[in-house]
C-alpha cells in the first residue's frame, strides 16, 4: 500500500468529509446511499469505505498498480532473455557471485535478489500489515473477521488441491505452499491492462485479503524453510532487532543510523538460516503507522512513502527478471499439465484459490448472519477470487525454496507459477468483463461531485450544506436557461429564428 504523506488528497478530503455518522461503521453497516436501509442489527460484508479509508486504497493502489506494471515488464523481459540465443548471458549474470566470503555472503546475483531485494519488499508488507492493524480493515474483529477467514480459506484450498493432486500422483509434496500465495501488484497490473475499474469496496477486499496473505506466506516460509539454526547469529539478529526498536521508541531519528543497523539485521538474520526476508517484515512490524496529534502522518506512512518506489520499481521487478526466466517450450508447457508438482501448483492457483477465497467468503456470510453489500452480487465476489490466483513474487520465491538443490524441477515450477497466474488472469479478465458496465455506473457513483466540494456526494448526502450548494448551482443553471428562452423568443418573435 501506499500514502500519501504530504498531507495531500487524503487529509484534504479527510478535512472537507461531513460531520455525519460513518459510512463504514464497526458492525458493517452503512448510513448513505444505496445501504442506508440497513439496520443497526445487520452487518454488510464489502459495505461502502468511509472517505479516509477509500481516499487511502485508492492511492495505494494507484502505486500498486504501477509497481505491478514494472513487474509485468521484468517478467516478460525474463522470458524473452531466457529463450533467445542470448539464453546463455542470462545464466551467466544470473549465476555471478558477488559479495563478501568472509561474512558468508558471497551470493550469485539470484541470490541477491531472493534474498537480498525481497527484504525490503517484505519490510514494505510488514508496515502495510501494521496500517492495517492498528488504522484499517484489522483494527475491528469484525471488519477483519472476512479478509482474514477469506485469505485463510484462500491458501489452506491451494495446499489441499496440491497435496490431493501429488499425493494421488505420486510426486512431490515438498511444493505444497507454492500456489497459496497472491500477488497484488500483477493481480492491480492485469485490472490496469483489461482497462476494468472495480468499485471501491472490491478494491478494498483485494488489497485487505493481499495483506493477510503476506503475513500467512511469511510465517510459512519462517515455519517451514528453516533449517540448520545458527544460534549465535539468530541472537545477534535478535539483539539487532531490539536495538532498532528501542531507537524508534526513543524517537532517534537518521536514515544514517537504521539504514547500517537494518543492514547488519539482514546479515546476522542471513547467517542464522531463518530466511533473511523476515528481517525485514520484524523492523516493518516495528513502526508506528498511527497518527498522534499534530501529525500529518505517522513515521510508519512516511517510511513507507520513502521505500516503496524502491520496493516496487527496483526490488521486486529485479527479483523478478532473475526468476521468472525459465525456458519456454512445447515440451515444457506439456510438462507442466503432466508431472504432478507442476499440475498441482496450476489447479491450486486456478481453482484452488478461486474455490478457497469465495468458499471462505460465503462461510462468513452463512455463519455471521451478515448481507452482501445489496450494490454487489456473488459474482463479483467470484470474480475478484479468481484474480488472487495470481500468484508470482512470493510463489516464485518459495518455489525455490522448496525445490533447492534440484534446478531442473524449480524451473519447471516457475514455469507452472506463470501458466497458472495468466490461466487466472484471463478467466478473471472474462468474469470482470461481463459486468464491467456495472463496475463503471458503481465508480462513476462513488466519484460524483456535482456540488464540486472536494467530496464525493454519496458522502455528502446528510450535510445540509451539500444540498444548498447544489440548490445555487440548479439555481443559476435555471436562471441561464429562462434567459436563453427569452432570447429565443424575443428572437422568434422578431422573425429571426427558425420558421
Amino acid at each position: 500500500m501506499s500514502t500519501d504523506t504530504t498531507g495531500g488528497p487524503r487529509t484534504v478530503a479527510a478535512s472537507k468529509a461531513p460531520k455525519s455518522p460513518d459510512t463504514n461503521s464497526s458492525d458493517g453497516t452503512s448510513s448513505t446511499g444505496s445501504s442506508s436501509t440497513a439496520t443497526a442489527a445487520e452487518r454488510r460484508l464489502l459495505a461502502r469505505l468511509s472517505l479516509p479509508e477509500r481516499t487511502f486504497v485508492l492511492d495505494a493502489l494507484r502505486a500498486e498498480t504501477v509497481g505491478g506494471v514494472l513487474l509485468l515488464v521484468a517478467a516478460v523481459a525474463a522470458l524473452i532473455w531466457a529463450n533467445t540465443p542470448l539464453s546463455d548471458s542470462y545464466e551467466a549474470v544470473r549465476e555471478f557471485h558477488i559479495g563478501p566470503s568472509a561474512l558468508g555472503l558471497d551470493l550469485s546475483i539470484q541470490h541477491w535478489a531472493a534474498d537480498g531485494l525481497l527484504a525490503i519488499f517484505f519490510f514494505v508488507a510488514g508496515i502495510e500489515l501494521k496500517r492495517e492493524m492498528v488504522a484499517g480493515e484489522l483494527r475491528d474483529p469484525k471488519a477483519a473477521a472476512l479478509p482474514v477467514v477469506a485469505a485463510l480459506c484462500g491458501m489452506i484450498a491451494p495446499a489441499l488441491v496440491y497435496v490431493v493432486v501429488n499425493t494421488t500422483g505420486g510426486g512431490s509434496l515438498d511444493g505444497w505452499a507454492v500456489p497459496t500465495a497472491t500477488d497484488i501488484a500483477f493481480a492491480l497490473a492485469v485490472l490496469a491492462v483489461i482497462g476494468t475499474s472495480l468499485p471501491s469496496a472490491l478494491r478494498a477486499f483485494l488489497l485487505t485479503l493481499a495483506v493477510v496473505d503476506d503475513l500467512f506466506a511469511i510465517l510459512i516460509i519462517a515455519v517451514f524453510f528453516t533449517s540448520d539454526l545458527n544460534f549465535a547469529a539468530l541472537g545477534g539478529a535478535a539483539a539487532g532487532l531490539a536495538l532498532f526498536w528501542f531507537l524508534l521508541r526513543k524517537g532517534v531519528r537518521g536514515w544514517y543510523v537504521y539504514v547500517p543497523l537494518a543492514v547488519a539485521i539482514w546479515g546476522l538474520m542471513y547467517n542464522s538460516g531463518v530466511h533473511a526476508t523476515i528481517a525485514g517484515v520484524a523492523m516493518g512490524l516495528m513502526l508506528r503507522c498511527s497518527r498522534r496529534e499534530g501529525e500529518d502522518h505517522s513515521p510508519g506512512e512516511h517510511i513507507e512513502h520513502m521505500v516503496r518506489p524502491l520496493s516496487a520499481g527496483f526490488a521486486v521487478p529485479m527479483f523478478a527478471l532473475f526468476s521468472a526466466g525459465v525456458a519456454v517450450s512445447g515440451g515444457a508447457m506439456r510438462d507442466v499439465f503432466t508431472q504432478p508438482e507442476t499440475l498441482g501448483v496450476v489447479l491450486g492457483l486456478v481453482v484452488g484459490k478461486a474455490v478457497g477465497i469465495f468458499g471462505g467468503t460465503w462461510l462468513t456470510a452463512r455463519f455471521t448472519r451478515a448481507k452482501l453489500n445489496e450494490d454487489l452480487a456473488w459474482a463479483d465476489l467470484f470474480a475478484v477470487a479468481t484474480l488472487a490466483g495470481i500468484g508470482f513474487t512470493v510463489s516464485l520465491l518459495i518455489g525455490e525454496l522448496a525445490f533447492e538443490g534440484n534446478a531442473q524441477l524449480t524451473d519447471e515450477v516457475k514455469a507452472a507459477v506463470l501458466t497458472g497466474s495468466l490461466i487466472a488472469a484471463l478467466l478473471a479478465t472474462v468474469l470482470l468483463k461481463l459486468r464491467v458496465r456495472k463496475y463503471r455506473a458503481m465508480v462513476e457513483a462513488e466519484e460524483r461531485d456535482e456540488d464540486m466540494s472536494g467530496v464525493p456526494d454519496i458522502y455528502e448526502v446528510d450535510d445540509p450544506e451539500h444540498h444548498r450548494r447544489l440548490a445555487a448551482i440548479y439555481e443559476r443553471k435555471a436562471a441561464e436557461h429562462r434567459r436563453r428562452a427569452e432570447e429565443a423568443g424575443a428572437a422568434r418573435g422578431n422573425g429571426d429564428g427558425p420558421a
